[in-house]
């Protein structure tokens, strides 16, 4: 890798420390059962220790330079494959179909530049059972934010609804090469139920809402809804519709959803 040109547009930046690899594979739980879907591979400083675990592992990698450096890093395994292209033009729609393992797992470092699409499509696509993944470290503050912190917001609530979301660790810029501008964060999210019994459609659109104009309170927010049973809702959690959304709990954006 000492001749690598590493491409800022693609968001190169690989991490050269193994003792943070380790901590991310640890946590990761992987077992013969499992699925792995790793996105940016990069030189492999994480493939190589997720794919002898796994039952099977798709990385997807934009760069096609990479090759040949993975193919001769990963050549002792066939439980693999890597798919080159835009992860983003990737269908992830048929996966569970295509391939039959009981947990569907994603563990990356995740390119910064595009995280939030990202997550995003993993989410309307797979709905993966759990993913370790490394973000910049105010992203990481932002998806782990609970009301009242200044972080909260709409993507805190809409992926809060769906994941357990703990901040497992920080990752300094010098553990990785080249060195980004940023510290990262390695955070954890694990699949939860609590919106089994809501439409899922419905909480997403209240939750676009309710955070459309932020300075704004949930009464000019949410007045195309009906708001005598919004306010029902909110009495009994002691909140009311003076409040902004950032101001609630994601419990009580699921029992809104429920009477609206």
């Amino acid at each position: 890798m000492n001749n690598f040109e590493y491409k800022k547009s693609l968001g190169q930046n690989f991490i050269k420390d193994d003792n943070i690899t380790d901590k991310i594979v640890r946590y990761s739980d992987i077992d013969k059962d499992t699925l792995v879907i790793e996105i940016g591979p990069g030189a492999g400083s994480l493939s190589k220790k997720i794919i002898p675990l796994s039952g099977y592992t798709i990385l997807y990698e934009i760069d096609t330079r990479l090759q040949p450096i993975l193919n001769d890093l990963l050549i002792d395994y066939n439980n693999y494959e890597i798919i080159f292209g835009d992860f983003l033009d990737q269908d992830l729609s048929m996966i569970r179909e295509k391939y039959h393992y009981k947990k569907v797992f994603v563990v990356a470092n995740l390119p910064y530049y595009i995280t939030s699409p990202i997550i995003t499509k993993l989410l309307n696509e797979l709905y993966p059972d759990k993913m370790i993944i490394m973000v910049q470290e105010e992203v990481a503050n932002r998806l782990c934010a609970k009301n009242g912190n200044r972080e909260y917001g709409m993507i805190s609530v809409l992926l809060g609804s769906r994941y357990n979301i703990i901040k497992l660790f920080k990752v300094n810029r010098n553990c990785f090469i080249p060195s980004p501008n940023v510290d990262s964060a390695v955070i954890s999210l694990e699949k939860n139920d609590i919106l089994l019994d809501v439409c899922k459609k419905k909480f997403e659109e209240l939750i676009r809402d309710a955070f459309q104009f932020k300075r704004k309170n949930l009464r000019n927010n949410l007045r195309k809804y009906n708001l005598e049973k919004i306010s029902d809702v909110l009495k009994r959690f002691n909140y009311d519709l003076g409040n902004r959304a950032e101001d609630l709990p994601i419990e009580v954006f699921i029992e809104i959803a429920k009477v609206i």
